[in-house]
């Protein structure tokens, strides 16, 4: 069985059991979060919303927040001596799929 879950403006497919990195939420350490804009329920039956199923439900526990490796962004324009460098690091929380109820 597998959800398509929203979370942080981004669609995630996941399954029962699966670590999960995605965009940085306000929960602490070891806490159970709770999904509710579950999009579509996967496996033997199929459940799709319109735009999200009623009554799912996808519930996970975080394991820990972190910050993903640099990546750097460089623009110069030529001939016109500019240029300017900076680096970004995306935070992210890693959590692991618990249950599927729907």
């Amino acid at each position: 069985m597998y959800a398509i879950i929203e979370t942080g403006g981004k669609q995630v497919k996941v399954t029962e059991g699966q670590e999960v990195y995605i965009e940085k939420m306000n929960a602490d350490a070891d806490e159970s979060v709770t999904f509710d804009n579950v999009l579509l329920i996967g496996g033997d039956d199929v459940k799709v919303g319109s735009p999200y199923v009623d009554g799912a439900s996808v519930t996970a526990k975080v394991e820990k927040h972190g910050r993903q490796k640099k990546i750097n962004v460089f623009k110069y324009k030529p001939k016109k001596n500019y240029q300017r460098k900076q680096g970004h690091r995306q935070p992210y929380t890693k959590v692991v799929i618990d249950q599927i109820n729907g």
